[in-house]
Order: C-alpha cells, then structure tokens, then sequence
C-alpha cells in the first residue's frame, strides 16, 4: 500500500485536522466531540430547521464536504466505513438545532440506523424535536419488493441539497422532511467497480475484481454486485447502467431527469466525462430529457476504481430546489 498517511490508525483525525485548516473560514470541530463538524454560518442564520447527516469516512467529499449554506448544518464523522457512535450523532443533533427541530437526513445503513435512534432517544429527552429520512437509492443493494432495505449513496446528496433549500427558505420540520422524502422516493442509483479499494488500517484490498473484469452493482464499502462480467466499452457499460435504472423506475417515455455521474475516487474525471457523454445519450434514445448532469467526485469509496450513476425524476417542485443558492467545499459542480 503506497499513501499519503501517517499512522494508519489515525487517518481520520489527521484528515479531519487537514480540512478544518484548509476550510476553517466555513467549518468549525465541536469542543465535545472533534468527530463532529459543524457550519460557522448556520449559529449566525435567523432560526430555521437544522439538518444532520453522518456516516464513515473514506467518502469524502461526503460527509465533510457537505457541511455549508444551504446544506446540512453538523454531521458525525466515524472511522473509515464505519458508523459514528450515537454520541457524535447527539452532538451534531445539538448543535444543529436552533429551536425549530433538526432534520436527520442519512443513508440506510445497519449502523447508521441503529446509532441515529439511540442519539434521537437521547435528544427527545432533552426536549428535542428531531425527525428522520433514509435515503435508499442503491438498487443493487436489495430488490424492488424490499426497497426498505435499500442503502443510500451518491443519490442522498440530491436529498441534502432539496431539503437544504427548503430549510434555508424559511420551511418548517415537516415540509423539510416531506421534500427530503420525495427526493429519495424519486432517487435510484447503481454502482460499478473496476478495481477496489484499500481501508488505510488493513493496509491491502478489502475484496478483489480480478483484471479484464468489472463488476456492477458493487456497495459503496465493496459490498459484493450483482454480476462480475469481462470489461466492456464504456458506452455499453453506460447502457447497461442506464437500462438498469429505468427498468427500476419503470416509467414511461418523456420524463426528465437530473443525473449525477459520480467517480468513486480512483476514477479519472476524463472518465468520469466521457460516461456521462453516453448516458445522456441512453437516456434520449429512451424518450427522456436530462435537464442537468452533475459529474464529478461526489460520494467516493478510498481509491475505489469505478463510478455510480444516478437518476433523479424530477418534477416542477425540485428543478427550483436543486438551483437553490447553495455553498460548501464539496459541491463541486452542483448548483
């Protein structure tokens, strides 16, 4: 393994040290808990809903980059792909709320869940009024019939910018949460892996995908896909992801859709460009519209090789949403 670390076992606080120096003007750690980040700007804005999101590291520029004007207000930052304890869930929780109830808006994982109900009980009892959505785009990750069960991935950004946007208009808990879960239900993503990722503390592969392969569907931690088959072209590996998104929709022609392509840390923006030339062809030859493609590195998985796509059907509440005035160091391209 060949890196830019020091301790391995360290990374995360190391990393999280490097972006409070590089973003201190927007960001800022908990005195409590440094695993937490909160936004400078949010405790000088007139009271509005808070929102918290969290997750493990190795994602970035999620969860981290996420943090600004118009997006998420604190979140909980755990060990490389793991869960943040439900302590740095609480803390974030307190310090989003400014009296108008906190929106917890992360992806559907085991650990997650689990950690963001203990610290949702905890902040209920300090009179806290907080509520929750699950984002659940990974088709791969269950079956239509257990959509429940579906992680979130690159798709739960849209989510954030959506509710963010409601939250920074003025819009109460409820209307944040209703548009946040309109965002996920309209939201699918799929996932494909060229090559995988190494976790700094194991110092080698967490899976493999052998050379002259690819595997599709692949979870955002290397969780196993549907299928391993020979590397293809990209335009027909960009139909095969398109096609597979359209068949869990299952709409008929003439909807419009804003797309993200995004790379999963390994992936040259070259690439990364070049996929998404061929899916906004897809999408047209299918009888559909992209109003906007967002490519870049926006949820990644370490040096994973690789790309997830996602579609969000829009509709003429969340085309002014998704422009809504927005400002952190993660966006990248999505305005």
């Amino acid at each position: 393994m060949q890196r830019l670390i020091n301790d391995p076992d360290n990374v995360v606080d190391d990393m999280l040290s490097g972006f409070l120096q590089v973003h201190g003007d927007r960001v800022q750690a908990s005195v409590a808990n440094p695993r937490v980040i909160f936004s400078k700007r949010a405790a000088d804005e007139p009271a509005r809903v808070g929102l918290v999101s969290g997750g493990g590291s190795g994602h970035e520029p999620a969860f981290i980059g996420y943090v600004g004007e118009g997006l998420l207000d604190a979140v909980a930052v755990g060990e490389v792909f793991s869960s943040p304890g439900p302590g740095a869930f609480l803390e974030a929780i307190r310090g989003a709320d400014r009296g108008n109830g906190v929106a917890c808006l992360f992806g559907n994982y085991a650990g997650d869940s689990m950690n963001v109900q203990m610290a949702i009980r905890l902040a209920e009892e300090e009179g806290r009024r907080v509520a929750v959505v699950k984002a659940r785009d990974d088709i791969a990750s269950a079956p239509k019939s257990e959509a429940e069960k579906r992680h979130g991935i690159a798709g739960g950004v849209l989510m954030w910018k959506t509710a963010g946007a409601i939250a920074a208009q003025g819009g109460t808990l409820e209307e944040v949460t209703t548009i946040a879960t309109q965002t996920a239900q309209r939201t699918r993503s799929v996932c494909i892996g060229l090559a995988p990722c190494t976790i700094p503390a194991a110092g080698k592969p967490n899976f493999t995908i052998d050379a002259g392969n690819f595997e599709f569907g692949i979870g955002h931690h290397g969780e196993t896909g549907q299928y391993v088959a020979p590397l293809d072209s990209a335009q027909n590996i960009a139909k095969t992801m398109v096609a597979a998104l359209l068949t869990d929709f299952n709409l008929p022609a003439g909807n419009e859709f804003a797309v993200m392509v995004s790379g999963l840390g390994a992936t040259p923006l070259m690439e990364q460009y070049l996929m998404a030339g061929h899916v906004i062809e897809a999408l047209r030859r299918e009888g559909h519209t992209v109003w906007r493609c967002y490519t870049g590195d926006y949820v990644t998985s370490l040096d994973m090789n690789g790309l997830c796509l996602t579609f969000l059907q829009l509709d003429e509440h969340l085309k002014p949403l998704l422009s809504f005035p927005a400002s952190a160091s993660g966006l990248a391209s999505l305005y």
